[in-house]
C-alpha cells in the first residue's frame, strides 16, 4: 500500500509540474514569438515579400524559441511547484506516507533529465530543420509583394542592385515620375549601370514575369567612362531578374547537426580544404570556433537542467515553519537564475580556449554531484522536516 501511495504521490507531482511547466513555456513562447513576429515585419514592408512567406517564415522559428526559453521555464514551473506544495502543506503527506527526501529529489532529478534529453533532440534536430525550411520559403520567394516596397517619396534599395524613386501614385494605379537606377556592375574593378527616368509607370505582374511599363522617359547607360543617352516613350523593365537582400542562405543554427559534425571532424583532421558542404556552411579556420559554439549548445548545454532541478530541491531541506525557510528559499531562487547566466556566457568562451571549454564542460557536473552528495550527507544524518 505504501509502495503504491508513494508511486501516486510522485505521479502526481510530475503531471503536476508538466502542467505548470506547459502553460509557462507555451505563454512565454508565444509572447517572444509575437514580439520576433513583429520584428520580422521588416520582410514584408521593407523586404517585398508576400504574408504568406512572412507567416510560414515567423510559424517555424517558434520550435527556435521553444529550444532557448526550456531550461527557464522548467526551472520557473519546478520552482513554483515546490513552494505551492510547501506552502499548502502537500509535501507534508509525501513524508507521512513514508517517502523520503532524497526519493524525492532522486525522482526529479529523473524527470530533469528526461527535459535534458528532450531539449537535445529539440536543439540538436528539430530546431535547425524547423528554421531551415522557414529560411526556405525566403529563398523560394518571388517577391510577390513588390508593390509593398515602393513608397511615394522615399528611395528604395531593398531590392539586390536596384534603387526605385517614385514622385507620387495617381488615381488609376499609374507611378508618377519613377527613376530607376540598375547597377549591374560584376566586380569592384568596373563600374556598369542604367538610370531611367519616366513621367508615368505602371508596374504589370503576370504568372510567368513581372516588369514595369515606362512611358515618355530618358535612359542613361552608364558602362565605367562611356555615358549612353536616349529619349523613349515605352519600354519594358524587367523585375524578375532581381533578388532580395534578406539573407538568404542557413545561419549555423539552422545549418543541421551532420553538416556541422563533419566540419568540426574536418578542421580535427587539418582537411578543410575537403569540405564538400559550402552550399549550407562556410568551414575554415575563422569559423571551426563558431561551429564549435554551436555543437556545445545544442548538445551539451542541456546538462545544466539536471543541475537546475537539484538545486531547485535545496528547498525541501527545510519546512515553511522553519525559520531559515524563506532565506534558503531565495537563496536557491538567486543561485540557479546565477547558473543560467553562468551557463551562456561561459558558452560564448567554450570555443575560444582550453580554459572555457574546461570551465562550461566541467562547472554543471561538478557543481551536481558536489551539491548531491551533500544532499545525502544531510539527509543520512540529520532527519529535517
Amino acid at each position: 500500500l505504501y509502495i503504491s501511495m508513494k508511486k501516486l504521490l510522485f505521479q502526481k507531482f510530475i503531471k503536476d509540474n508538466f502542467k505548470v511547466f506547459s502553460f509557462i513555456i507555451l505563454s512565454f513562447g508565444s509572447i517572444v514569438w509575437i514580439l520576433q513576429s513583429v520584428s520580422y515585419l521588416d520582410y514584408v514592408t521593407e523586404d517585398g515579400h508576400g504574408f504568406k512567406v512572412y507567416f510560414y517564415y515567423t510559424v517555424f522559428n517558434f520550435p527556435k524559441i521553444i529550444h532557448r526559453i526550456l531550461p527557464f521555464a522548467f526551472f520557473i514551473s519546478l520552482f513554483y511547484l515546490i513552494v505551492r506544495y510547501e506552502e499548502k502543506n502537500q509535501l507534508l503527506i509525501f513524508w507521512i506516507h513514508g517517502v523520503k527526501k532524497i526519493q524525492l529529489i532522486n525522482t526529479i532529478i529523473i524527470y530533469s533529465i528526461l527535459f535534458a534529453f528532450a531539449q537535445i533532440v529539440l536543439g540538436g534536430f528539430i530546431s535547425p530543420k524547423s528554421q531551415d525550411l522557414g529560411r526556405s520559403f525566403i529563398r523560394n520567394s518571388d517577391m510577390d509583394f513588390f508593390p509593398s516596397i515602393i513608397r511615394p517619396g522615399k528611395f528604395v534599395d531593398a531590392v539586390q542592385g536596384l534603387t526605385i524613386f517614385v514622385e507620387s501614385v495617381n488615381k488609376k494605379g499609374f507611378y508618377e515620375n519613377i527613376f530607376l537606377k540598375d547597377d549591374f556592375s560584376t566586380s569592384m574593378y568596373e563600374f556598369k549601370s542604367q538610370i531611367i527616368y519616366a513621367k508615368k509607370a505602371k508596374l504589370i505582374s503576370t504568372t510567368e514575369k513581372r516588369y514595369f511599363k515606362l512611358f515618355d522617359g530618358k535612359l542613361i547607360k552608364i558602362n565605367n567612362n562611356k555615358i549612353d543617352t536616349f529619349d523613349y516613350k515605352s519600354i519594358d523593365f524587367d523585375l524578375t531578374k532581381f533578388g532580395t537582400k534578406t539573407t538568404t542562405y542557413p545561419k549555423i543554427q539552422e545549418v543541421s547537426t551532420k553538416i556541422l559534425m563533419k566540419c568540426i571532424i574536418y578542421a580535427y583532421q587539418d582537411q578543410l580544404e575537403k569540405f564538400k558542404d559550402g552550399n549550407y556552411l562556410t568551414c575554415n579556420k575563422d569559423r571551426v570556433d563558431e561551429v564549435a559554439q554551436e555543437i556545445l549548445k545544442r548538445f551539451f548545454l542541456p546538462i545544466y537542467i539536471p543541475l537546475i532541478a537539484l538545486m531547485t530541491c535545496l528547498q525541501i531541506l527545510k519546512s515553511k515553519e522553519n525559520k531559515k525557510y524563506k532565506f534558503l528559499k531565495n537563496l536557491s531562487f538567486i543561485s540557479i537564475f546565477f547558473v543560467i547566466i553562468i551557463s551562456e556566457v561561459s558558452l560564448r568562451y567554450s570555443s575560444y580556449n582550453l580554459i572555457g571549454l574546461l570551465f562550461f564542460t566541467l562547472f554543471p557536473i561538478v557543481s551536481f554531484f558536489t551539491i548531491y552528495l551533500i544532499l545525502i550527507r544531510r539527509l543520512n544524518y540529520k532527519i529535517i522536516l
